[in-house]
């Protein structure tokens, strides 16, 4: 590369301007790359927390828990869940657990849980799963199925819903039926906060809980698991019997099912357990 500036040049100072700015860019663009600090993340530092939240839901049901766990120095990412169907739901998430180049503690809500199970399998980077108030299928199980061995008040509170998705797609969406977002889904929240959870709720698809897993990646990666002794939506026998199944770290709560709005503290200290876990592994 030639010199960009020569002392006592006599070239016009607006030319001579705009050669320096020219070569201030060329020197600029030559720095090469170094890696990014999750790429060269040291061990033991801190890991990168995944929120996947469930049906009937957005990426905002964390918000609480996200403000707690960013104040302890967390970085957390929060994705869609697309809410499709457990196994396209499940790779869309494991593609993003792909662009973290860093350990990764996963937590899933509700159905979420599910999504986590099958999107962590493999992953070498997910050290720690979490599971809050959340569907945990083994291998060959569905949300249904499960559903069946643990009847919920869930059952009676949908209403289906056809959709066309374009190009010769369609299906049977799920809606919470509005009368019953309170008293199934969140009866510990004001009625004003759960009526609005019914306005801007997210309808899952029946192939999101109809689907069976194919893995079940708590089967190999540490656990922990919150259940909500008032949750109607998923029945906390439920909840218990996949926890002890899992061997997971385990916290009881008197709590509804969106435990998340209604407990972010219970809820991000539950993770910040995993977090500190896997920390000193």
């Amino acid at each position: 590369m030639t010199a960009c500036a020569v002392p006592g040049s006599r070239r016009p100072a607006r030319r001579a301007r705009i050669t320096a700015a020219g070569c201030a860019l060329v020197a600029l663009c030559a720095v090469p790359a170094g890696p990014s600090a999750a790429d060269s993340a040291p061990a033991g530092a801190k890991p990168t927390i995944v929120l996947v939240h469930g049906a009937f839901a957005d990426g905002s049901s964390w918000n609480g828990v996200i403000a707690r766990l960013e104040r302890r120095g967390y970085r957390v990412m929060a994705p869609a869940n697309p809410l499709r169907g457990l196994q396209s739901d499940s790779a869309y998430i494991a593609s993003v657990l792909r662009s973290v180049k860093a350990p990764v503690v996963l937590a899933g809500h509700s159905y979420g849980g599910a999504v986590i199970s099958t999107a962590a399998a493999g992953d070498a980077q997910v050290k720690a799963l979490v599971y809050i108030s959340a569907l945990m299928p083994d291998v060959g199980e569905s949300g249904m199925s499960l559903a069946a061995r643990f009847p919920s008040a869930l059952a009676t509170a949908t209403e289906s819903v056809p959709y066309e998705a374009g190009s010769g797609v369609s299906g049977t969406d799920l809606y919470l039926k509005r009368d019953k977002v309170r008293p199934v889904f969140a009866a510990c929240l004001p009625a004003g906060q759960a009526d609005l959870l019914g306005v801007t709720q997210r309808p899952a698809a029946t192939t999101a809980f109809s689907q069976k897993a194919k893995v079940a990646a708590w089967k190999d990666i540490p656990s922990w698991a919150l259940v909500g002794r008032q949750d109607m939506t998923i029945n906390p026998d439920q909840e218990r019997f996949e926890a002890r199944r899992a061997h997971s770290h385990t916290v009881e709560i008197d709590s509804c099912h969106v435990s998340p709005i209604a407990h972010p503290d219970a809820v991000a200290d539950l993770i910040l357990q995993a977090a500190t876990a896997t920390r000193t592994r």
